[in-house]
């Protein structure tokens, strides 16, 4: 998309965890450091934010969406990190907020994958980046859809699991007690098309043992 004013000002959004140890390429130091010497090279002025908080969720660091507000608002033109993991671990979160950036006219920049949404070949890696997050969206689609498929090709009931009326217990039990193997109690449920307590329609000897003994 690229910014249109003359004087650019970015955000270097710096983070460690509450665990993670200042090794080497980790700490705030470092991070503000380099983010600091890429902002001087391109004539940027810098607003420096630093934040420990976990990586998982972008709505759980409020300094983060504070920044994002001052982004959206046309206060910063664009969001520098020294890597991915620094505004999110989800592949998926990061591709949201980079059509956040898209929609709202401002720039993201990754210094270790060399995004810059500013440039062509960072607009390039950008849409990889989002084709891998809309990919992946697919395929959970695709595996819940399957999933789902075969469990009623088996005759699940999908939702809340069902348990086995009292009566029925009581019949089982009672003809447990008379005598008939536990096939011939299943053959018999089967025949009169009674659900089992996961609202299966296939009863079998080891689902009478269990009943019986749950």
């Amino acid at each position: 998309m690229g910014t249109n004013q003359s004087r650019i000002t970015a955000v270097a959004y710096c983070r460690v965890s509450t665990t993670e140890q200042e090794v080497s390429g980790h700490s705030l130091d470092d991070q503000e450091t380099t983010l600091r010497d890429l902002a001087a090279s391109r004539g940027w002025d810098v607003v420096v934010v630093r934040e420990v908080g976990s990586g998982k969720s972008l709505t759980a660091r409020p300094l983060l969406t504070e920044v994002l507000r001052g982004l959206d608002s046309g206060v910063f033109n664009v969001l520098m990190a020294v890597r991915l993991d620094r505004l999110s671990r989800s592949v998926t979160d990061f591709s949201g907020l980079m059509d956040r950036a898209d929609r709202r006219g401002w720039d993201l920049h990754v210094a270790d994958l060399g995004l810059d949404t500013s440039t062509p070949s960072g607009r390039l890696v950008a849409q990889v980046i989002a084709a891998t997050a809309e990919h992946e969206r697919r395929l959970i689609g695709v595996r819940t859809r399957e999933g789902l498929r075969a469990a009623r090709e088996k005759g699940v009931r999908l939702g809340r699991p069902q348990s086995v009326p009292t009566e029925v217990r009581h019949e089982v039990q009672s003809a447990r007690e008379n005598g008939l193997s536990l096939r011939a109690i299943a053959e018999d449920l089967n025949t009169r098309g009674v659900p089992t307590a996961h609202g299966g329609r296939q009863w079998h000897a080891s689902t009478v043992r269990s009943l019986l003994n749950a």
